[in-house]
């Protein structure tokens, strides 16, 4: 079916516009960076010695600049939480851009490795033409001691080289750490690489101190080419009188003078020897904003969350699914968003989010999150929160009454569900464990639908065991009966299927279902995935397409491993 304009430009518009930018500014800032080493006068003995290296070493440092600067703002996840909840944003489409914020972060960190690539390897360059085109005229802007000298010195007995090396060994780890395998497998490894980002940016404030690429300060007395002349006293003269007083050759025919054949031009006579300089550092201008940033919403965040929560119980749901319902003084979330949770006993560093299922309200300090058990972490918190399961634990749930370890929470921080409450018509689709930051609007519809802007609320939820199903059986059902005792029957429209693929086909078949019930005419219909990423894929995908009704979808998702 074909793509419909309104809806690909209300989901893809503004995200591809923002890429163009980004885009722009990463190719005027290479080419303006080669041009000016490339044709600079002050960089024209540099450029001699080390030809098109130069170039590309400094237009590549350029672009890795920009982008070790714009990788740190999509982790500010508090100032996003900000933006999105306050006035600030008042725009749904630009605030609906902050969900991009991780998506950005990759594309920036994708950039760093390219562009880092090709600025090793045109300083490997540079490093041997500095000791092949060692120059004994210009001694001060060599990095070489001698010619000939073994490039390897420069890169492990020099303070750039060294401090160069190490930062690609920390890239590589942090780059083969992200990667989607070793996530899955062993999220630890993950975590604890990615945290070397702060070495990383220690080695590159001293990496661009070392100095050793210099540029030309004497222009004036000294341009590059001029001609250097044994005289007591050095002066733009004309080339008539040089000629006369250094050539002793016949004219071309025809010229039978200097004056003849130069007709005036000049040529630029060297007043004193080049003197050379080191460039100023200006990578710390570019990080040092962003850094400072992210370093005080660390230590926001730090003194936020250094007061355990209480927590109230511990129930064990079916098929590896636990939940924990806690308090917290003056803690206070909106549906849709998540927090990330931290227990020493299970780890002294790490933490991992997980979605509000229930939000504090006005009445209520209670709220919680449901954990599906994979993975190490969530099997060692199991393990101390719960006793071994029994026999009736996999069918019932139940409640533990006994001593928790201490627990600490940082957050709340915003999700693209958060926007879900803000449309008159919503379609949310569910995979799995994937239901949780809709529970939260569900709970949060079960206290009071009124003051939001919803007024039809479409849920479809697809689990692949039909045991899944009992997590949030009492909430479906109160929710239910809660609409039907008010005459709000079509308020909340909920599909449940039982799937053992991953639910495309499921999913297709709901899209149609939907098309047949949803409110006819040019409406706006907020779409909201949580799920595997190729159930997430075909809804973006139907979400585009043209539908007969000239509805727009506007598609949000997060998609989990």
């Amino acid at each position: 079916m074909a793509v419909s304009w309104r809806s690909w430009l209300a989901n893809e518009g503004v995200k591809h516009l923002c890429l163009f930018i980004w885009l722009s500014m990463n190719v005027l800032l290479f080419w303006k960076t080669f041009l000016l080493y490339n044709q600079g006068p002050e960089y024209h003995y540099l450029h001699q010695m080390l030809g098109l290296g130069l170039c590309l070493s400094r237009a590549s440092a350029s672009v890795l600049n920009l982008n070790c600067s714009l990788i740190l703002l999509p982790m500010c996840r508090t100032l996003l939480a900000y933006l999105r909840g306050s006035q600030k944003v008042p725009s749904r489409r630009t605030r609906r851009l902050l969900d991009k914020s991780r998506t950005f972060h990759i594309t920036c960190g994708v950039t760093i490795c390219i562009f880092s690539g090709v600025h090793v390897a045109a300083h490997l360059v540079n490093a041997l033409n500095f000791s092949v085109n060692y120059s004994e005229d210009f001694v001060e802007l060599n990095a070489a001691r001698y010619r000939d000298e073994d490039p390897r010195k420069l890169l492990f007995t020099t303070v750039p080289g060294l401090t160069g090396v190490c930062m690609v060994v920390v890239l590589f780890l942090m780059i083969t750490a992200s990667t989607y395998a070793i996530r899955v497998s062993n999220y630890d490894i993950f975590w604890y690489t990615h945290n070397l980002f702060f070495v990383f940016y220690m080695l590159l404030t001293l990496h661009v101190s070392g100095g050793l690429l210099k540029y030309q300060t004497n222009l004036d007395t000294h341009p590059p080419g001029c001609i250097s002349l044994n005289r007591t006293s050095s002066q733009n003269i004309s080339l008539p009188e040089y000629f006369s007083e250094h050539f002793h050759e016949p004219f071309p025919e025809g010229f039978s003078k200097p004056e003849e054949f130069t007709q005036n031009t000049f040529v630029k006579i060297c007043m004193e020897e080049p003197r050379f300089q080191a460039n100023f550092p200006q990578t710390w201008l570019w990080i040092s904003g962003p850094l400072c940033l992210y370093c005080a919403e660390r230590l926001y965040r730090y003194i936020r969350s250094n007061k355990p929560v209480t927590i109230i119980s511990v129930i064990s749901h079916p098929s590896d699914v636990m939940e924990i319902r806690m308090v917290k003084e003056n803690f206070k979330a909106r549906p849709g968003q998540y927090i990330t949770l931290h227990c020493p006993s299970v780890s002294a560093l790490e933490n991992h989010p997980f979605t509000l299922t229930m939000c504090p309200t006005e009445t209520k300090a209670t709220f919680g999150v449901h954990l599906k058990i994979v993975g190490d972490w969530t099997e060692r918190f199991r393990d101390l929160l719960l006793p071994p399961s029994s026999q009736d634990s996999e069918i019932l749930p139940f409640i533990q009454s006994r001593n928790y370890p201490k627990l600490y929470i940082d957050g709340p921080f915003g999700s693209p569900f958060e926007e879900s409450l803000n449309y008159e018509v919503s379609l949310c689709v569910a995979g799995g464990i994937g239901v949780t930051p809709f529970a939260s609007i569900l709970n949060t519809l079960l206290d009071d639908w009124k003051p939001y802007k919803l007024r039809r609320l479409y849920f479809i939820w697809v689990c692949r065991d039909i045991q899944s199903f009992r997590w949030f059986a009492d909430l479906l059902c109160m929710l239910h009966n809660k609409f039907w005792q008010e005459n709000r029957p079509d308020y909340v429209n909920i599909q449940l299927y039982l799937s053992q693929t991953d639910g495309i086909q499921v999913c297709e078949n709901s899209c149609r279902w939907f098309e047949q019930k949803f409110p006819r005419g040019k409406k706006t219909v907020g779409v909201f995935c949580c799920g595997p990423n190729s159930l997430s894929k075909t809804l973006h995908k139907l979400s585009n397409q043209i539908n007969s009704y000239g509805t727009r979808f506007e598609y949000n998702k997060e998609s989990f491993s």
